[in-house]
């Protein structure tokens, strides 16, 4: 049994670490470099968000369009072998798909509900894992008529994620900006004055503006509605806090998160703005300022986690849900009890309206689908 880890293999990865790359043409680099080694009839290479492992954009091949939304499904929501979540907690990086169901076909639902019927038959899966963090995923998929994946292929792969998850790290900056495509570099900030009338903005505003204007089909000179929507919420916010036995400092900030028509998510922050005129005006609260840019799925999720009022401890749990973390693996690593695990899930559940922990994972990542600005098909 010949072994593929050669000086001349491993080169072909780890000499594209001194290449000038994004995140895109990286990866592209990447596949053209393993297909000269390991065969394959179609791929998948997802770049993931290392604090959420929420998906940030993938290249992938057009069989595998076809079966996209049943994959996301059964990732997230389904029992089955080689999850990604699994293969990055177990430390075996890469893991042959065929090899762990030929003695028993109907271990993988993946395999038999959804690539066999797709004219799959093995399917080559690996994570990069670089400083105890999660930067990517790579699936190679064979055709039933093709030989399976061998173990030294799998060794291969195991051996280059290093030197891949290195790079995918290297690029995670670029590939932000990748995910911004057209969007303004600096914030956009609107000022109004009552009741709701836009005094000034900058022209990253008026871009966001018009984004706005355009998924709701509005007019250039009618206000968008989350506009509208983050300011009345803080102007009561104001009111309230002033009418209040014990009120607090002006402390209100309303926020929402709206997703454009491309795709990309757009939050919205509204503060008030206090008079520095003199002393006697030191409390008079005039005007609003409005921050707009574009969210990252970093972002996103606190937002989410903020409009169904979970507590800190439940926002934190949920982190660990989403990252597939199981009951005794959350107990140990918040120092609480599996008890104490089932009854922030329960009241996580009621507060987001589900009934399984398959299902707050869906309810929420099927949220964070954003996809780079890609010339070739992504899921």
């Amino acid at each position: 049994m010949t072994s593929l880890i050669t000086a001349q293999n491993v080169h072909r990865i780890t000499s594209l670490e001194k290449g000038n790359w994004t995140s895109r043409t990286y990866r592209e680099a990447v596949l053209k470099q393993i297909h000269t080694v390991i065969t394959y009839d179609a791929y998948c290479f997802t770049t993931v968000d290392p604090s959420t492992l929420l998906s940030t954009g993938a290249v992938t091949e057009d069989g595998i369009e076809a079966i996209h939304d049943r994959l996301f499904i059964n990732e997230y929501m389904e029992e089955d072998i080689h999850k990604y979540s699994d293969l990055i907690k177990s430390g075996q990086y890469a893991a042959i798909l065929h090899a762990s169901i030929q003695s028993r076909p109907g271990a993988s639902s993946r395999y038999t509900n959804i690539l066999q019927p797709a004219g799959f038959g093995d399917e080559l899966r690996t994570v990069f894992v670089n400083n105890d963090a999660c930067w990517g995923y790579l699936t190679l998929y064979r055709k039933q008529n093709k030989p399976t994946f061998s173990e030294e292929e799998r060794e291969l792969m195991q051996h280059w994620a290093s030197s891949i998850a290195f790079m995918l790290r290297t690029t995670h900056l670029l590939l932000m900006e990748e995910l911004q495509g057209g969007s303004p570099r600096e914030p956009g900030i609107v000022i109004l004055r009552a009741p709701l009338e836009p005094v000034m903005q900058n022209p990253a505003a008026q871009y966001w503006l018009s984004q706005l204007r355009r998924l709701e089909q509005i007019e250039s000179d009618v206000l968008p509605r989350p506009v509208r929507a983050v300011s009345s919420h803080l102007l009561q916010s104001i009111q309230k806090n002033a009418s209040s036995a014990s009120p607090t400092s002006d402390g209100s900030l309303s926020k929402v998160c709206v997703q454009l028509a491309d795709g990309r998510y757009v939050m919205l922050q509204a503060s008030m703005m206090q008079s520095c005129e003199s002393a006697e005006h030191a409390e008079k609260w005039d005007q609003i300022a409005i921050w707009l840019e574009q969210a990252m799925p970093q972002d996103l999720l606190p937002l989410l986690s903020d409009s169904y009022s979970l507590s800190a401890r439940e926002r934190e749990l949920l982190a660990y849900v989403l990252r597939s973390f199981s009951s005794k693996e959350i107990a140990k690593a918040m120092h609480i009890s599996a008890y104490t695990v089932q009854d922030h899930l329960k009241s996580i559940f009621a507060k987001t309206k589900v009934s399984s922990r398959r299902e707050l994972i869906w309810h929420f990542v099927s949220r964070f689908q954003l996809s780079g600005d890609l010339d070739i098909p992504r899921i």
